[in-house]
């Protein structure tokens, strides 16, 4: 199954960084487009609620690899505050 869109979720839109790691990485796509929308907007807030870059990437880097582990939401974190 090909996917060509990324959904966003309710509050934040995916950004870049994370849509190229999400594409990069097909099962961690397709587990994407399975999670809810309230899951993919505590994954996009905790990418954009750090403050520094290399703690971003890690981030980033992180969510693929969790996605395809069978995590559905980031862990030992306390949600997003936009909601």
């Amino acid at each position: 199954m090909t996917i060509q869109k990324i959904s966003d979720d309710l509050v934040h839109k995916v950004p870049l960084d994370l849509k190229k790691a999400l594409t990069a990485k097909p099962q961690a796509l397709q587990k994407w487009e399975d999670i809810t929308p309230l899951a993919r907007n505590e994954w996009i807030c905790w990418v954009v609620s750090v403050k520094r870059a290399d703690t971003r990437a890690q981030h980033v880097k992180r969510v693929a690899e969790e996605l395809i582990d069978g995590k559905r939401r980031p862990c030992c974190w306390a949600g997003c505050p936009h909601r």
